[in-house]
């Protein structure tokens, strides 16, 4: 199932968390082409692993599930390491929150288990993937070759932002809180 596909999730709702896993090889990391008829990002690149975090599992469960069944492949949950993590308001209806893993272990030959919504798989340059990758995605490979662990995409806020000062200005401003009245000297 993919990620965006389940209607449970409703505005409002907690977010809805999906799992991938980023196979490298090399320099490489394994990304899947999505069907024509997908329902999310049709004809886009994508994360070989890529799936919903069903109800009562977690995201390592999820990417190892997902594993199996998209790419035939099997993962030892101590051979997958924390990437990233994205935090996305890209629809209107749903929030996500996607956790980014990579992996060099595994067993088996991945073949593309899912015709029915893949369309290919393929190796790609971690630092070049596809300009047709699914936007969320090519964010986080970004960030993966950077160090950035945690990111946003598409976040429609209401309350402002806190920026870093500018460049030729002093630190931060320090505010103080209104202590108790000065006697004036009598």
């Amino acid at each position: 199932m993919s990620e965006h596909e389940d209607a449970s999730v409703q505005a409002g709702a907690h977010p809805a968390l999906s799992a991938h896993v980023l196979l490298l090889r090399e320099g490489c990391v394994l990304l899947t082409r999505r069907g024509p008829d997908a329902s999310y990002a049709p004809g886009l690149w994508h994360a070989g692993v890529a799936g919903k975090v069903d109800t009562g599992e977690d995201v390592v469960g999820a990417a190892v599930r997902e594993a199996h069944e998209e790419l035939g492949v099997g993962l030892d949950p101590v051979d997958l390491g924390f990437a990233h993590v994205i935090h996305s308001q890209e629809s209107p209806h749903r929030d996500w929150v996607h956790f980014f893993f990579v992996c060099r272990l595994w067993s088996g030959t991945p073949v593309n288990n899912e015709p029915h919504k893949h369309t290919e798989i393929r190796w790609w340059p971690v630092r070049e993937p596809p300009p047709d990758t699914v936007d969320y995605c090519a964010q986080a490979l970004g960030h993966l070759s950077a160090g950035v662990r945690f990111s946003r995409h598409r976040i429609r806020t209401t309350r402002p932002m806190v920026s870093a000062p500018a460049q030729n200005t002093p630190g931060p401003q320090r505010r103080s809180r209104p202590g108790p009245a000065q006697q004036e000297p009598g």
